[in-house]
């Protein structure tokens, strides 16, 4: 079942998230990415090199949680997405979502990884202060 259309929208609107991982012991990271939506199959592609913090965490723990914000000072157009999910290596299926997102990676080395929202809650304040629109697996 795929999220409701606003919710989609709103991922198809941006490129960069910012992924939250955690070590084994529980310790935090954030890492900013940019990323590809595949509708279809309502999944998140990124890349990220495998010497890199998160990636060495998502690793060890396939747990993760994701951010997505406009930046706005007006408090009536406020949207922000939360996401939760499981993030798995990307195939080559995943590998081209992320490359007709961003042509100019076909001609880099690219380790994909994708996440499979669980949770998913857009904060929309255009729809009414507060106004949460919420989904789940």
């Amino acid at each position: 079942m795929l999220p409701e259309k606003r919710i989609v929208s709103f991922i198809a609107r941006h490129h960069v998230l910012t992924l939250a991982t955690a070590t084994s012991e529980g310790m935090p990271y954030c890492a900013a990415c940019f990323y590809a939506y595949d509708k279809a199959r309502n999944v998140i592609v990124f890349t990220s090199d495998d010497n890199t913090t998160h990636a060495q965490q998502m690793t060890a723990n396939s747990s993760v949680a994701c951010a997505i914000n406009l930046e706005t000072r007006v408090v009536g157009k406020v949207q922000g997405l939360q996401i939760c999910g499981t993030v798995r290596r990307g195939a080559e299926e995943d590998k081209m979502v992320y490359i007709k997102r961003f042509p100019y990676a076909a001609v880099a080395p690219l380790n994909i990884w994708v996440v499979e929202p669980d949770f998913m809650k857009l904060t929309d304040n255009t729809l009414g202060f507060g106004k949460k629109l919420i989904w789940n697996r």
